[in-house]
């Protein structure tokens, strides 16, 4: 090789770093001048933003429900309007996400707020918090320590707490108000159980504990149950809690009570408690705290002559509106905002969500629900199956097998019911994906989610189902109607009550901090894996969401450029004009130096 060659060679790489550092300048100044969680005035801005799109959205649908409570009372039925809101979906600004709620709170938002753990085993009544003032009703004295432990939990748990007012009660009266406001706790479940295992002949008692199990899964943030019932002596009978995505085994029962509670379960659930060898589906509801909780069951065999049970809660509480869901992506939010909000109809297009399974596309797809204004537009939705029951909203249940109850069937019949938006539970096979670029050809606007792994694969995803006949018809009308792609994962985030402070440098390598792209003097949060009572010993409390998406600006006359990169190399997608990119590895960097994640867990995360 010549020295003239050799000098090429290294003009070109020095170019190449010299783009790669300007790259990773442009991406630091991004995340500085957006640092996804806000702080200080920026804070309050976006709870001044939550707290106004609340009450327009309770106000959205107020004369409706005055109307429907007044027919409620003459039927004999008792129904708030808060309630009936709360059931149109028109969400309310919590108090526990409320600024205010840090030095003022109810009895009923401290149990919610605070871990069971905390004050239950103390035997103390809740009262109120007001100016950091917390007052309890104790059933006995309280040591310094105690005392000292309850103000150091609530103040962890993001409350403002400098001491406690203790209040004295009539002994008979405060008991009283012990059992009937702890009647659904996570320590009864236990009682429940050790009593009805000592007399399993107890319906009355097996009954209670169904209730308490689905109470106690309710206060651990559980979305799903999971009971096996094996006759086998040798197998365990296990129920176990989904939380934050992983499995926990919390009760273990023998095989003669576990086959009791199944079958309450799925006689509940309206299904043939007889049959073991047939899965089949049901449904029942219950209330708690106040509100409707849907409980869908799932039934199936188990080995020889066993069942598994699943249980999925669907509590329309723990629905997250868009302003809470896209808080990290607030861009996002406001164009999704504005394209299901169009002025005039006939707007069109596609929202298309995806996703393994697990990873939130139903609650974003309820989201986008949610945001619409249902008193004036109409929304159709075709599922399988329906999980939450939506007022104001058509909902048809898909029936594969039967004549005409396919999502693609049900799609062309939508559209004879003047729908303005029609959301597809999810694009299975070619017919439906060919019937909803029909759909949102003619001026629909269609939301549907897909399984796909990132945003620019569920393009490739799509083209997959297309008939082979039609690709390239079918592939233009996707490029002209397509306005945003979210693919979305739920990654697990840290207990801010427990997790260890350090610098970037003493947890990541020099490689990982260059893939990452952040500085080595950083300030980090890492994963305490012995936990504290705030996150159950874990270390781990809830999920956020992890976005990588596509929203593309431009009109109608633009899109060739887009058609012929689907047909070519979708890659070249994301440099077009036009054209909004967000990686996914940009949100880990985010909710790394927010300290909402460890830095190790976040490498696993990135795409390839």
């Amino acid at each position: 090789m010549s020295d003239f060659e050799k000098d090429i060679i290294n003009q070109k790489s020095k170019e190449d770093e010299l783009a790669a550092m300007e790259r990773r300048d442009i991406q630091q100044d991004r995340r500085k001048s957006d640092k996804g969680s806000p702080v200080g005035v920026e804070r309050r801005q976006w709870q001044d933003r939550r707290k106004i799109r609340s009450e327009e959205g309770r106000e959205r649908y107020l004369d409706m429900v005055q109307r429907e409570r007044s027919m409620f009372i003459d039927l004999g039925l008792s129904r708030s309007t808060d309630q009936l809101l709360d059931m149109a979906g028109a969400i309310r600004l919590s108090e526990g996400e409320d600024e205010s709620a840090r030095n003022r709170a109810t009895g009923d938002q401290l149990r919610t707020l605070l871990p069971v753990q905390s004050w239950l085993p103390l035997s103390i009544h809740l009262i109120s918090l007001q100016n950091g003032v917390l007052k309890i009703a104790p059933l006995n004295d309280l040591s310094d320590r105690q005392i000292e432990n309850l103000i150091s939990t609530a103040n962890r748990s993001g409350l403002q707490v400098s001491e406690i007012d203790v209040e004295v009660w009539d002994r008979a009266e405060l008991m009283e108000t012990l059992r009937s406001v702890h009647d659904l706790s996570a320590d009864r479940c236990e009682k429940t159980l050790a009593q009805w295992l000592g007399d399993i002949d107890n319906g009355l008692l097996l009954n209670r504990f169904e209730r308490d199990m689905l109470a106690e899964a309710l206060q651990m943030r559980v979305s799903d149950i999971h009971l096996v019932q094996d006759n086998n002596l040798d197998a365990p009978n296990w129920i176990k809690y989904r939380v934050d995505g992983d499995l926990m085994p919390v009760h273990l029962l023998p095989a003669e009570a576990m086959a009791r509670l199944t079958t309450l379960l799925k006689r509940n659930a309206g299904l043939n408690f007889g049959d073991r060898v047939t899965p089949k589906d049901g449904r029942f509801g219950f209330v708690w705290q106040g509100r409707s909780v849907d409980v869908r069951v799932a039934a199936g065999p188990q080995a020889q002559d066993g069942e598994k049970i699943t249980l999925r809660l669907l509590d329309r509480a723990s629905l997250k509106g868009f302003d809470e869901l896209f808080r990290r992506h607030q861009d996002v939010g406001d164009y999704l905002a504005k394209a299901l909000s169009p002025e005039i109809k006939g707007g069109g297009g596609l929202i298309l969500l995806s996703g393994p399974t697990g990873s939130g596309k139903t609650t974003t797809l309820y989201a986008c629900v949610q945001q619409i204004d249902r008193r004036r537009r109409h929304v159709l939705t075709i599922e399988d199956p329906i999980e939450y029951e939506l007022r104001y909203a058509t909902q048809w249940q898909v029936r594969p097998g039967q004549q005409g109850g396919e999502f693609s069937d049900l799609i062309r019949a939508s559209m004879r019911h003047d729908p303005d938006y029609i959301v597809i539970g999810e694009m299975r096979d070619a017919d439906t994906v060919e019937t909803s670029l029909r759909a949102a050809e003619s001026g629909h606007t269609v939301i549907s989610t897909v399984h796909a792994d990132t945003a620019l694969q569920t393009f490739e995803r799509l083209r997959s189902l297309m008939p082979a006949e039609r690709e390239r018809a079918s592939t233009f009308t996707l490029a002209q109607q397509v306005r945003a792609i979210l693919n979305q994962r739920l990654v697990r985030t840290l207990c801010q009550g427990c997790s260890h402070k350090k610098k970037a440098q003493e947890v990541l390598s020099e490689i990982d901090l260059s893939t990452l792209g952040i500085d080595a003097d950083a300030g980090v949060r890492t994963h305490n894996t012995s936990g504290c009572d705030l996150c159950n010993r874990t270390g781990i409390s809830g999920r956020t969401l992890l976005l990588d998406a596509i929203l593309l600006t431009l009109g109608p006359g633009q899109r060739n450029n887009i058609y012929e990169a689907l047909i070519k190399n979708v890659n070249s997608i994301v440099g077009e004009e036009g054209v909004i990119v967000h990686t996914r590895r940009e949100g880990l960097v985010d909710l790394v130096l927010s300290g909402q994640i460890d830095p190790k867990a976040s490498l696993s995360y990135l795409e390839e």
